[in-house]
Formats: structure tokens, sequence, C-alpha cells
């Protein structure tokens, strides 16, 4: 039986994670399927409870989740007002990924209803593509520094970092996955000209992939051109920075960061998955925050474990309610957190009951 860590961490991932677990269970029980949840306290509420947001020996904790559970769901880390910045969540997520070297964050951005999207013509068969970010290297590295801070001769230094280990791995794990998923074409974002290492390094992995057509393109150019043109990407791959300003204006184009479910991963050391609206403290506690991000997570999770075409029934159940006006203020409706949930356990059953009537 797979097992679960759930971690809803702060703000609205402590609306947003159990409303997606108790759609995933309604879906378990529907299809059959097993699932073992465990809830972990880390974040703003531990703090405020206990005067630490996070055990002490946090890298052993995450350590011996890896090896514990199958997959992490996390909520959202940072942004409450009520705690200093060491009183949330933000210290185990930054472990997660480090000492997981979760390199692979993998975005999708798919359109559900064509009403979401503010690009005129666009439909759903439009945009439908996924971005890989590089999630250990680049400016987020963490190398530089500050000197002379707070004076008129004050220096910062911002570098940033790729190894050819680092490029490599992200470049080869999109071509699979555009095998193994039926796309035919890996678009690269670089600006480093035919002597940096993004490009090449795209042109060497390529090579083990024919059937895949590799292009790069600036990044400045492939922005613009993901509003023109969304339909002609299919997979694309950038650096860290890149691929974090990228995946968020991919967001935009398919009705928002309430839509937008993302997937990190290390093949050899584990996963997690976490919604990108962020803790929202603006609206927290109201039951108005939008369910549909963190139970589309609970798709990619499903089909991390193999469970792809449950997933499936998660995506649709989110397009039933969509189409309904089942939804949160965000999205133009009139519900709670709750009902929107409620809605979607509904949904879950009756497409399950329905896909066992179909004869396979």
């Amino acid at each position: 039986m797979p097992s679960i860590a759930v971690v809803p961490g702060d703000g609205i991932g402590n609306e947003v994670v159990p409303a997606a677990v108790r759609v995933l269970e309604a879906l378990a029980q529907a299809t059959g399927i097993e699932l073992r949840f465990q809830r972990f306290d880390f974040g703003a509420e531990r703090y405020l409870r206990t005067g630490e947001a996070v055990p002490a020996d946090i890298s052993a904790v995450v350590r011996e989740m890896a090896r514990t559970f199958d997959a992490i769901f996390f909520g959202a880390a940072g942004d409450d007002p009520r705690v200093p910045p060491e009183g949330t969540a933000r210290r185990f997520l930054m472990t997660l990924r480090k000492d997981l070297d979760l390199y692979v964050n993998l975005r999708p951005c798919r359109l559900l209803d064509a009403r979401l999207t503010p690009l005129k013509g666009k439909t759903e068969k439009d945009i439908d593509f996924v971005v890989f970010r590089e999630n250990t290297e680049g400016l987020y590295s963490g190398l530089g520094g500050v000197f002379k801070m707070g004076t008129t001769d004050e220096i910062y230094i911002r570098e940033e970092l790729h190894t050819w280990k680092g490029v490599n791995r992200i470049l080869r794990y999109a071509f699979e996955y555009a095998r193994r998923t039926g796309r035919t074409r890996v678009t690269v974002a670089e600006k480093s000209g035919e002597e940096g290492l993004w490009l090449r390094e795209m042109r060497n992995v390529a090579r083990d992939f024919p059937d895949i057509e590799a292009e790069n393109m600036h990044i400045d150019t492939l922005a613009y051109q993901m509003v023109l043109r969304p339909e002609r990407f299919q997979v694309i791959v950038a650096e860290n920075m890149w691929g974090d300003i990228l995946s968020d204006l991919a967001a935009a184009l398919h009705g928002g960061r309430g839509l937008s479910p993302s997937l990190c991963l290390n093949p050899e050391t584990g996963c997690y998955v976490e919604p990108v609206h962020g803790t929202a403290p603006d609206i927290f506690g109201q039951n108005i925050a939008n369910p549909f991000a963190a139970v589309l997570c609970g798709q990619l999770l499903l089909e991390y474990l193999g469970y792809s075409r449950e997933g499936q029934l998660l995506q649709q159940a989110v397009v039933k309610a969509i189409q309904v006006g089942k939804t949160t203020p965000d999205l133009g409706g009139a519900c709670t957190t709750d009902q929107v949930t409620d809605f979607l356990c509904e949904a879950v059953r009756e497409l399950a009951a329905e896909a066992r009537a179909v004869p396979t």
C-alpha cells in the first residue's frame, strides 16, 4: 500500500491539502486502490503552539520520511504575519529540496476550460505543455554575498552555478518524459550562445532521442511565443530562475495559480507534490481557498505512484466542477472550499462508477 506523508505547512496549505486528501480518499474508496496518509505538523501553527516550526533535527526527519514514505504531499511555506520568518515551514521545504537533491520541478500547463484563459481564440487543445525547471542550481544555488551592507559602498554579488551533471540530468529526464508521454518536441530555454553548456548538452542528449525534435530558443523569445502561440510547445526545459518565471507565466495562460500543481523529484531519492499558489495569508481561515491545484497535485501523485488511470478521474472531476460553476471566488464562483471539496468527492465517485460500467 503506497504511503504518503502529508505536510500542509503554512497558510491555506492547511485548508487545501486536507481538502485534496479528502478527495483522494473518496477516489481510493470508489476505485479500490489503497492509500495510507500520515500528517506531519510543521509550520506556523506548530510554532504558535510550541515555539518551533520544525524539529531541530529536520534533516534527519526528512531523510527518515524519504525512507518511510513513497511520496510527500506538501502545502505551502512562508508569509504568515503572525510569526517571524523562522516560524514557518520554509526550513522544512528547503531541507527537503536540498537533502533529497530534488532536481526535477515538473509544472504542467493544461487548459481545462477555454473560458479560463486570457488568450483570445485559444481553446483546450491549444494549451497543453509541461515546463521542467532545474531545481537545484542557477541563481538559487546560494553563491555570493553582501559586502559593506547599508553603506554607499555596498556590493551585492549573486553568482549563477551550472554543472554538467545538473544540466545533463534535467535535460535527459525531460527527453525521457517526452518519449514516455507521446510528446515529440522538447524546447530548451537558453541565451548563452553556441558555447553555452545548456545548448551544447541539449545537442548531446538529443542524439539519444532521434524520435524527439530538439530545439533551443532564447528565453525572451520563448516567453513571447508562449503567449502568442502556446500550441507550438509540448515540453519546455529551463534553468532554475527562468523555469520559475516561465512556469508562473504558464499558470496565467491556463487560469491562474489556483489551478497549478507541481511535482519535485529525484528518481533515486523521492518526490513531493505542491500547489504553487503559496500561503495566501489574505484569505487564510476564510474557507474560500481554491482546492483545485491541490487536487491536481493528487493527480500528479497518483501518476507517480503508478495510478495514472485513477489520476485522470481527479482531473475530470475538476473539469466538471468548473463546467457547472462549482468554484471558489477566484474563479468567479460563490462556493466555499468545503463546498467545492464536497462536490469533487461526489464527482469522483460518479466518475469511478461510470468508468467501471464501461467495458475495457
